[in-house]
């Protein structure tokens, strides 16, 4: 074998190294990738952080931004119902009519597992579900379909 093959096997051999080192440190699961996330952003991708379970609080809004399940068919949990937010445009005109327009009702639950739940409702579930009753929430997407509770059962 001449030297000139030699050298170019040798610097082919460096190349498949070079790069199977690359994939094993840079794919989507490697500790040395959640290492470097933590040190150039600051905060863990990996739920884990020195050996302890991470958990983050999460705002309503932050989860309204975030799809709840991504799921296409409705999901059923445990949940308690912690906060109701409505927003109403209430029209009074000269004659004394009274109109509301864009009524949007949101009903917060929190899980079991400690998450918000932010879901959308009708006014007469708005009323009807009671603070602090754990139930089976039953959604699809961000819409209530039923709340089941010991005493009573609410549909949207």
């Amino acid at each position: 074998m001449s030297e000139q093959l030699k050298n170019l096997l040798i610097l082919l051999a460096g190349i498949i190294v070079i790069l199977l080192v690359v994939i094993l440190l840079f794919s989507g699961k490697s500790t040395f990738r959640r290492f470097l996330s933590v040190f150039l952003d600051g905060q863990s991708s990996g739920g884990y952080d020195a050996g302890r379970r991470q958990t983050t609080v999460r705002t309503a809004s932050e989860n309204r931004d975030n799809n709840q399940k991504k799921s296409s068919g409705p999901v059923v949990e445990m949940a308690t119902l912690i906060r109701k937010c409505d927003d109403r445009l209430r029209i009074i005109e000269s004659t004394g009519k009274v109109e509301i327009k864009d009524a949007r009702y949101e009903l917060i639950f929190v899980t079991r597992k400690g998450r918000n739940v932010v879901i959308e409702c009708s006014p007469e579930a708005y009323e009807k579900v009671p603070f602090n009753q754990q139930g089976s929430l039953t959604y699809k997407k961000n819409t209530l379909v039923k709340f089941k509770y010991y005493e009573d059962t609410v549909y949207n």
